[in-house]
């Protein structure tokens, strides 16, 4: 028997864990007060924006003014506050940023290979006046693999945060009239505006849409890529490997993430499981929706040889053509509910990725503490005399003789130093774990909202769109039934 998916209620509203006194103890959130700013207040993730390239100076001082009015926020409760409203999405309201258009182009690689690809126009325009005048639109050519840098700087940058995913790359799950081709123009059109929506994500988030990077991805298009570089993001990133050693070494991980881990799986199981069967019935539909042009190609031909009956039978005929014809737009639209649901799939990594930093700090905590233990040992030893265990230098000792006093206190005075600046770096430790447990739990928090309000909605919708689709086949019968009652 299967097992249901863990309930993501309850894992976002645990119980109260004893504080964090010790590494071996996890790394519990902090139920205190909410703390002055937040993460993205701090090194590349500040309020600051660099100067845009290539845009002129009025219209740029325009324009930052109008962006340094939207990020200078305060929190409250998990909340936004601005001119007196809480709203995650307020930004949305001075700016309106849409991803307008595609264009397949023709290039040279880095590997100086030519190669063919699509670009993307990004159009950002001022809804508010300054000073009686309007904030002209911007407008510039991003390339696929530029939203990949932009996502994977905020990863870095952000690591608390469910940062949201990209559309596809290449088409998934798709049935067998769709093409997979990632050039195909209707392919193309649903990226676009799953791209759209990944700048809307963005910029609607409270974290995200404050970093100056992003701002820039909007308004600087020469040498963008070199500015994202710069940060040095790439160093910062970790390793898979160091990630999967934590995995598997970890101690004392976090039980939260961990079904918060196991649940990510579940829901990107239960998606897939349900985009393949929706796959599988557009297969299906498709024929009978077909076949059905074979009912207005048999009327036709019967209307042919029959007087009284023929124009009965020639619009009966019609209405099957006319029925045979409709699913392609049907399908057409059942692709966008499939994108909705595909982006939730692509979420479920976001989330894992969330709880992978969580047990490389965790990992980290535990092997500073280690460490510190292991020091502490060998100062009391030196300072008794004594040896507990068996070390590579009690065996030494026994070789060699022992220390003089003088030799012995410079070896304690060593360690006394490195045990203080231990116990400082884990002090440091405990108190990011916290941080970076608070950050991201109410992120997960508001990530959870937004994924069961979209989820609901594109799920009656799409019900919505099959109720509208059964009363069209009604509705083509009843008027072959009228047809056939004039005969």
């Amino acid at each position: 028997m299967e097992q249901a998916p863990p309930d993501l209620e309850r894992l976002l509203h645990p119980a109260p864990l004893e504080p964090l006194g010790h590494p071996d103890a996890g790394l519990e959130a902090a139920v205190g007060e909410e703390s002055e700013g937040a993460r993205g207040d701090e090194g590349a993730g500040d309020g600051t924006v660099g100067e845009p390239g290539g845009l002129g100076l009025e219209k740029t001082l325009m324009f930052l003014a109008v962006w340094q009015g939207v990020v200078q926020r305060t929190w409250l409760n998990g909340g936004i506050v601005e001119n007196g409203m809480t709203e995650n999405n307020f930004w949305l309201k001075k700016i309106e940023i849409s991803v307008s258009e595609a264009e397949k182009r023709t290039g040279r690689n880095a590997m100086n290979m030519q190669e063919t690809y699509t670009a993307y126009l990004i159009e950002t325009r001022s809804v508010e006046h300054i000073d009686g005048q309007s904030v002209l639109t911007d407008s510039l050519w991003r390339r696929y693999s530029e939203f990949e840098l932009l996502r994977n700087y905020l990863l870095v940058y952000y690591p608390h945060v469910v940062v949201p995913p990209l559309p596809e790359k290449r088409a998934e799950f798709v049935w067998h009239k769709l093409s997979a081709d990632n050039m195909d123009p209707d392919f193309v059109e649903r990226r676009r505006i799953g791209l759209e929506n990944f700048l809307l994500r963005v910029v609607s988030h409270p974290i995200l849409c404050r970093d100056k990077i992003f701002y820039s991805f909007l308004t600087q298009e020469g040498n963008w890529k070199e500015t994202v570089n710069e940060t040095g993001f790439q160093l910062k990133a970790d390793s898979r490997l160091k990630a999967l050693n934590a995995t598997f070494r970890v101690k004392n991980p976090d039980k939260r993430f961990t079904e918060l881990k196991h649940y990510s799986d579940e829901l990107q199981s239960v998606i897939s499981h349900l985009l393949r069967v929706r796959a599988r019935v557009a297969d299906r539909l498709y024929g009978v929706y077909k076949v059905h042009g074979n009912y207005g190609r048999v009327f036709s031909e019967w209307s042919a040889i029959e007087k009284e009956m023929g124009d009965g039978l020639q619009s009966a005929g019609h209405h099957m053509d006319v029925y045979a014809s409709s699913i392609d737009d049907i399908l057409e639209d059942e692709e966008h509910y499939a994108d909705q649901l595909k982006e939730y799939l692509f979420y479920a990594e976001a989330l894992r990725a969330v709880c992978r930093k969580h047990e490389l700090m965790q990992y980290d905590l535990e092997m500073a503490a280690q460490d510190l233990a292991s020091k502490k040992q060998q100062c009391e030893e030196l300072a008794t005399g004594t040896v507990r265990t068996f070390s590579l230098k009690g065996m030494t000792t026994k070789l060699f003789g022992q220390e003089t006093p003088e030799q012995r206190e410079a070896r304690i005075k060593v360690l006394e130093e490195q045990i203080s600046e231990g116990e400082q770096q884990l002090k440091s430790k405990n108190l990011e774990g916290r941080e970076f447990v608070k950050n991201a739990w109410a992120d997960i928090e508001r990530f959870k909202e937004q994924k069961n309000h979209d989820l609901k909605e594109a799920l009656i919708s799409y019900a919505v769109m099959q109720i509208s689709m059964c009363k069209k086949g009604i509705q083509v019968w009843t008027n072959a039934k009228e047809c056939f009652s004039k005969m």
